[in-house]
């Protein structure tokens, strides 16, 4: 397991062998070698994890906060950041650890594996972080063509085509850009992926103060009330708070920390601060500015709120300079949750006892990474319906990936008291199980149907 390719297989220098790479040519993995090269600095860390997390998922705030209420949803958008900020801090000390022990770990599953015992990365880890991942990729470039759509439509409002050719249109570019070769090879993709997601929220929250103010035609009237019954108000919050979950989701905290190149002590760490900065200044922004403008009037997505009921309720420029923001960035979400499978497809199919542009490593890595945007853009096409996507993938796959895992890999680590990790592990697991079946409940299936065109 490694990082840099060694000129010959018999000589293998001290910074390899700091970073994991097994000193025998059968033991070489060519998914760590080639994807997960442990070159980039903190900085970059940083910029994979705001990629990672803060993405146009954020304009499903002002929703979220409809189903909770004003206190409720502040209250419960602060503390999972607090929460998420610990838990992957625990996820980095507890990797800092076991390479301080000799033995970098570079992969989620190789947590699982070295903590918790091979069956567990093999058969629940790994498979439950190929779907979160993969699920990601799809959700993307549903949003993508929604916003491919979405700008068609500023500009052509009888027009006939439909969403799943937007969602084609859209895949072609990832199709290019996952034949990037490395995780680090798109930290400066990931730095211009920042500067978007700061843009965007500044346009939404920019837009939102202008609805609120009343300076807007057509201004919706604002109620701050919670609507429905007592019932559908539980189950209404604790969909909120899945949904709110899912937005700080991230799944591959063990892969970004590879591209880490060694000593890696204390570098996740500045790069999580980077990350939750922009994190504080994204999403409490659009989450009060967009509740503040519609009240619980919000819809599944915030920019569908200004398009108005009979016309648009912001200046069509700055509509379409807020998509094409948002659609450029999406490129780059999708592409860095392309990286997990990437490394397997590696792993699996090149050869690394020889040179990661030679013809027999290019022509597989171009075949399987291809199929996979293929395939992704497939589904997405024939699936459109984002909003059920992220309720589900939030309550069966990001909570226990990424709140409950780090707590029972730092338990088993360092073995602390145990009281306290098992009930914040049952509570978790409960909330997840109670927020999927609101996800399934909100789910009608009469109203979708094969290439719907939402």
């Amino acid at each position: 397991m490694g990082t840099i390719v060694p000129n010959s297989i018999d000589s293998i220098s001290l910074a390899d062998k700091e970073i994991g790479i097994a000193q025998s040519p059968a033991e070489l993995d060519a998914g760590a070698i080639f994807v997960l090269k442990s070159r980039g600095s903190w900085l970059h860390c940083g910029y994979h994890l705001t990629t990672s997390i803060v993405g146009p998922v954020i304009y499903s705030f002002p929703f979220a906060f409809s189903l909770l209420g004003w206190v409720p949803g502040v209250l419960v958008t602060a503390l999972q950041a607090m929460v998420t900020f610990y838990s992957y801090n625990l996820i980095s000390v507890v990797l800092e650890h076991h390479a301080q022990l000799g033995k970098r770990q570079l992969r989620f599953r190789d947590m699982a594996r070295d903590i918790l015992g091979p069956r567990w990365g093999k058969f629940f880890v790994g498979p439950l972080q190929f779907a979160i991942c993969y699920g990601a990729v799809i959700g993307c470039t549903i949003l993508g063509g929604q916003s491919l759509k979405f700008i068609y439509l500023l500009y052509n409002e009888s027009g006939k085509m439909q969403l799943y050719q937007f969602i084609i249109i859209f895949g072609a570019v990832p199709l290019f850009l996952a034949q990037i070769p490395s995780f680090h090879s798109l930290r400066h993709i990931n730095l211009a992926s920042l500067l978007l997601a700061l843009a965007y929220s500044a346009c939404v929250t920019v837009g939102s103060v202008v609805v609120m103010t009343g300076s807007a035609n057509n201004a919706p009237n604002k109620d701050y009330s919670v609507k429905g019954s007592n019932e559908n108000r539980i189950l209404g919050a604790i969909n909120g708070i899945s949904i709110i979950a899912t937005m700080y989701g991230c799944g591959i905290i063990p892969e970004i920390q590879a591209t880490i190149a060694p000593p890696v002590k204390g570098k996740m760490f500045k790069g999580l601060c980077i990350c939750f900065g922009v994190v504080v200044c994204t999403f409490f922004s659009v989450a009060i500015s967009g509740y503040w403008a519609f009240g619980n009037q919000s819809k599944s997505t915030v920019l569908s709120n200004f398009m108005g009921e009979k016309r648009p309720l912001l200046p069509i420029w700055f509509l379409l300079m807020t998509n094409i923001f948002t659609l450029m960035q999406l490129v780059t979400i999708t592409v860095i949750y392309l990286q997990p499978t990437n490394e397997l497809f590696e792993k699996w199919f090149a050869n690394p006892k020889m040179d990661q542009f030679s013809a027999r490593n290019v022509i597989p890595r171009l075949l399987f990474r291809s199929l996979s945007v293929i395939c992704a853009t497939t589904i997405s096409a024939m699936l459109p319906f984002f909003g059920d996507i992220m309720a589900l993938l939030g309550a069966f796959g990001i909570i226990p990936l990424d709140f409950i895992l780090p707590m029972v890999f730092y338990n088993v680590t360092f073995k602390p008291s145990k009281k306290g990790i098992v009930f914040l592990g049952e509570s978790a697991s409960a909330i997840v199980v109670i927020g999927a079946v609101a996800s399934v409940i909100d789910f009608d299936a009469k109203t979708y149907s094969l290439f719907a065109n939402m």
